[in-house]
């Protein structure tokens, strides 16, 4: 019995293909824009024939000497205003800090790595805004404390899930799909 049905790929099959692709942009065989694109591809392949053309004209790497896609990074504003948007590589945890400032992230275009990322969003005397892609499924379990907390979203969608945790205290924190309420005035 034959199936021509497609392998479907495991997070540690895009983990694999994104060490690869981290190699080869730290050893200057893709530029930044190539790496980011095919990072992007990797973590939204379905299966593992969608994986084979991303590395394809890269060497094999040995997976153990290659650090694996950046699990935790922390963006932080304080006493400033810090945007962070375009095409950059979100990790699985990225920390959200902002004190006595502003933080504006956009993950509408940032390439995620994998499935289901946290977002822990830390504000205190700040505003902190997020903007998630449009089909993303969003899970607030984070809380305020004499401020205002605004996150739209819902478990409908075929997107990536974005787990909204942290404390905010005195601050402003918006999460959403659009634009429209991103005026910090």
């Amino acid at each position: 019995m034959t199936d021509d049905t497609p392998l479907r790929a495991s997070d540690a099959d895009r983990d694999r293909v994104a060490a690869v692709l981290g190699e080869a942009l730290a050893s200057g065989r893709l530029t930044s824009v190539e790496h980011a694109d095919r990072l992007d591809a990797a973590y939204t392949a379905r299966t593992v024939g969608e994986l084979v053309p991303l590395t394809r004209d890269l060497p094999d790497v040995t997976v153990s000497h290659v650090p694996a896609a950046v699990e935790r990074q922390t963006i932080d504003s304080t006493f400033s205003k810090v945007i962070r948007k375009g095409r950059w590589v979100a990790s699985r945890h990225t920390r959200l800090s902002a004190r006595f400032g502003a933080l504006i992230v956009d993950l509408s275009q940032a390439v995620l790595p994998g499935r289901e990322i946290t977002i822990e969003a830390d504000a205190r005397f700040a505003k902190l805004i997020v903007r998630v892609p449009d089909d993303a499924r969003v899970i607030d379990e984070g809380g305020s404390m004499f401020g205002k907390r605004d996150v739209t979203g819902g478990s409908e969608g075929d997107g990536p899930l974005i787990r909204i945790v942290g404390r905010s205290m005195f601050a402003k924190v918006v999460v959403s799909r659009g634009v429209s309420d991103w005026n910090l005035a």
